[in-house]
C-alpha cells in the first residue's frame, strides 16, 4: 500500500518569505554570542587559574577591543567555511571540524593584528596569553553549544512549516529506493516528499507509486510548486540526465544527480604519467606506507586506552548477562578478515544459546536477543570487547565491518568488486554504518560505501566516522541497530 507523503503547510507570512534570511541572522547571532561568552569565560578562568605569565592587572574593559577582533575574525572564518551556507539542519563532523578550524584560526588573526597593527599606535592595547588560550578553548564549546540550540531551533521553524524543501526523486529501482529511503528516514532535514516520477512509470519503489512518467516531469514542478528534483539513474545515459535537467526550467530550483560508481571514484581522481604518456589514476591505494602505521597507531593507542578505562563498566555487563540469562559473557563467531583471512571476532552475548540453530542473519524484533541483549545491541554496548581484536591487530577502529564466511562466499558471487572491500582490516565502526546502513540492509549499498571508504582514507575520515558512531548511537539515530 503506498504511504500517504508528506504535504508542508503553506504559510504566506513574513517568515516564510524570509526565511533563509532569518536562519543566517540567527547563525551570526548564535556565533557573536558564543564567541563573548567563551571569550568571558576565558577571562573569569584566567583569574582563577593563572597561567605563568608576567603579573598584570587585568580588566574586561581593557580587553574588548581585542574581543571585537576576534568576534570579526572568527565570523569571516566560518564564512569563508560556508558555515552561513548550510540549508539542512542536521550538525555532523564535518560542520564540528570547521568551527574549531575557524575558531583558531579566527583567535590567531586577531592576536596577530592586535600585536602587528596596533602595538605602536596610540590604541595600543596589551592582552593576557592565558585569557587567550582559555578563551580559544572555551570558544570551540560554546560556539559548538550555542550552535546546537540554533539547530533545533531551525527545526522548530521546519516543523512549523516554514522553510521546508518541497522535493521531487527521478528515478528507478535501488538507487530511487536508497534516495527514498534516506528523504523519509530524515525528517529533520527539513525535506517535504512530493512523490516519484520513473522513466516508465507504474512500477512500486519503496511502497510508493509512481506520480507518472519522467515525461510528467514540467507539469508536476509548476503544479506542486517544486523547490529541488533528485536524479536517481546512474544507468541512464548523458543524454537522459541532459534531457531530464532541461525539463527543469525554474530558475529557483535545485538540481541534485544520484552518482553512479565511477562518478564517485572519479571525484578522487589525478593525473598520473607512464614514461610522459599522461594516464588517470582511478584507483590510487589510500591505505599503505606510512598511512598504515599511522593508523595501526591509533588503533593501539585507541583500544589500550578504551580497554582500561571501560573496564569496569565492562566488568558489570558481563555481570548482568550472566544474571539474565544462561550461558557465556562472550559470543565468539568466525569472521573474514584483511585478505579474506578469517579470525575470531568477539563479542558480548546477546542471544540465546540455541540462537545460531534458529537462523544466522539478524533481523528487526529478533526473538532470539535476550532482555538485556536488545539494550546490548541497540546501544552498540555489545561491540566493545571487539576492541581487544583492534588490539592484537585482527581489526581496526574503522573499516569495512566483517561479514561470516558463508555470507562472503554468496555475497562474492553475485555483488561485483564485494571482495576488494577485504584490501584493509575490519572495522568496528565503518562508513556504510554511520550512514545508517547496517542490520538487515542492502549489502550492494553497503559494499559501494565500503569502497569509497578503503579509496579516500584519511585520519581525519577515520575520526570523523568514530565521532559520529557516538554521536548516532547517543541519539538513537541508529534505526536498524538490532
Amino acid at each position: 500500500m503506498q504511504e500517504a507523503l508528506a504535504r508542508p503547510k503553506v504559510h504566506a507570512s513574513f517568515l516564510q518569505r524570509h526565511y533563509r534570511g532569518i536562519v543566517i541572522l540567527s547563525l551570526l547571532l548564535a556565533d557573536v554570542s558564543s564567541i563573548t561568552l567563551g571569550f568571558y569565560l576565558g577571562f573569569r578562568l584566567r583569574l582563577l587559574i593563572p597561567l605563568p605569565e608576567p603579573a598584570q592587572n587585568l580588566h574586561f574593559s581593557d580587553l574588548l577591543p581585542l574581543l571585537a577582533l576576534q568576534i570579526v575574525a572568527i565570523v569571516i572564518a566560518f564564512f569563508f567555511g560556508r558555515m552561513y551556507h548550510r540549508q539542512r539542519t542536521r550538525y555532523g563532523a564535518d560542520e564540528l571540524m570547521t568551527a574549531f578550524s575557524g575558531v583558531s584560526i579566527g583567535t590567531l588573526v586577531s592576536i596577530a593584528v592586535a600585536t602587528l597593527a596596533f602595538k605602536s599606535s596610540a590604541s595600543a592595547f596589551d592582552y593576557s596569553r592565558g585569557v587567550m588560550i582559555y578563551a580559544w578553548l572555551l570558544t570551540m564549546i560554546t560556539v559548538v553549544l550555542v550552535r546546537t540550540v540554533q539547530v533545533r531551533f531551525q527545526r522548530w521553524l521546519q516543523a512549523q512549516g516554514y522553510g521546508r524543501t518541497r522535493v521531487v526523486v527521478v528515478g528507478e529501482g535501488a538507487p530511487a529506493a536508497t534516495v527514498l529511503q534516506r528523504l523519509r528516514h530524515n525528517p529533520r532535514l527539513g525535506y517535504d516528499l512530493i512523490g516519484l516520477l520513473t522513466p516508465k512509470g507504474g512500477r512500486l519503489v519503496e511502497g510508493i507509486a509512481p506520480l507518472g512518467p519522467v515525461e510528467e516531469l514540467p507539469a508536476v514542478i509548476a503544479r506542486e510548486n517544486v523547490d529541488e528534483v533528485i536524479i536517481a539513474l546512474p544507468e541512464a545515459s548523458d543524454e537522459d540526465i541532459l534531457r531530464i535537467i532541461s525539463m527543469c526550467d525554474r530558475s529557483t530550483m535545485s538540481i541534485k544527480v544520484y552518482p553512479d560508481m565511477f562518478q564517485i571514484m572519479a571525484g578522487q581522481m589525478s593525473i598520473g604519467e607512464l614514461g610522459g604518456l599522461p594516464l588517470l589514476n582511478v584507483r590510487d591505494v589510500q591505505l599503505r606506507g606510512w598511512r598504515l602505521t599511522l593508523k595501526r597507531a591509533m588503533d593501539l593507542v585507541g583500544s589500550a586506552v578504551g580497554l582500561v578505562l571501560l573496564s569496569p563498566f565492562l566488568l558489570l555487563i558481563a555481570i548482568l548477562i550472566k544474571l539474565d540469562s544462561p550461558g557465556p559473557v562472550f559470543f565468539v563467531q568466525q569472521r573474514m578478515g584483511l585478505d579474506g583471512k578469517p579470525f575470531w571476532l568477539i563479542k558480548f552475548r546477546t542471544m540465546r544459546q540455541d540462537a545460531e540453530q534458529l537462523g544466522t542473519w539478524t533481523v528487526k524484533d529478533d526473538p532470539r536477543r535476550t532482555r538485556l541483549g536488545a539494550f546490548l545491541r541497540r546501544t552498540n554496548i555489545d561491540e566493545l570487547p571487539q576492541l581487544i581484536n583492534v588490539l592484537i591487530g585482527e581489526m581496526s577502529l574503522v573499516g569495512p565491518r566483517p561479514e561470516q564466511p558463508r555470507y562472503v562466499e554468496e555475497f562474492r558471487a553475485r555483488i561485483p568488486r564485494y571482495m576488494e572491500r577485504h584490501r584493509e582490516k575490519a572495522g568496528m565502526a565503518g562508513w556504510a554504518q554511520v550512514n545508517g546502513l547496517r542490520g538487515d540492509t542492502s549489502i550492494e549499498e553497503r559494499t559501494k560505501y565500503d569502497l569509497w571508504y578503503i579509496e579516500n582514507w584519511s585520519i581525519w575520515l577515520d575520526i570523523k566516522i568514530i565521532l559520529k558512531t557516538i554521536w548516532r548511537t547517543l541519539t538513537r539515530e541508529d534505526e536498524n541497530a538490532y
